[in-house]
């Protein structure tokens, strides 16, 4: 409720005074951190889940790539992502592909975002490319906003 409402100091404070935490618990304070950009404070909670011994879900690694989305972490966000399948036996949904390629895309590293979009295991989806989309926006790239807004069509 607290890094909802955006005081994270509070949320950080009851996670804190909780007696023992369990999967839900850190995801909760990695939503948090996710939310407000707080992108290195996420990999030092994910570093103390791992020490306590607590076994991260596919929410886990999405908190954590969203956090390192929005804090701009593309190295730190590319290692989660592999440690997230090799490591941790966690498998990739949509919304991990989602945030790889929003996390891809928006440092300007669009061809890489465009390949993880078409080397996915799974049948491309318009929100994929949504995210491709807003990056090519962002970066000013009309020419593969073109050929994005055409694969959007079509998924449509």
């Amino acid at each position: 409720m607290y890094a909802k409402c955006g005081s994270m100091e509070d949320a950080q404070r009851v996670f804190n005074k909780m007696p023992s935490h369990d999967v839900v618990s850190w995801n909760a304070i990695l939503g948090g951190c996710a939310t407000h950009g707080h992108g290195n404070e996420a990999l030092k909670h994910f570093e103390q889940m791992c020490e306590e011994g607590v076994q991260p879900d596919d929410i886990t690694f999405l908190c954590l790539l969203s956090s390192c989305s929005h804090a701009g972490l593309v190295d730190e966000g590319m290692r989660c992502y592999a440690s997230m399948t090799t490591v941790y036996m966690v498998s990739a949904k949509l919304q991990h592909y989602t945030c790889m390629v929003d996390l891809l895309g928006c440092a300007g590293y669009l061809q890489e975002a465009e390949n993880m979009i078409k080397t996915m295991p799974h049948k491309w989806h318009v929100i994929v490319w949504k995210a491709l989309l807003g990056a090519c926006r962002i970066h000013g790239n009309v020419e593969m906003g073109e050929c994005v807004a055409k694969q959007i069509r079509i998924g449509a």
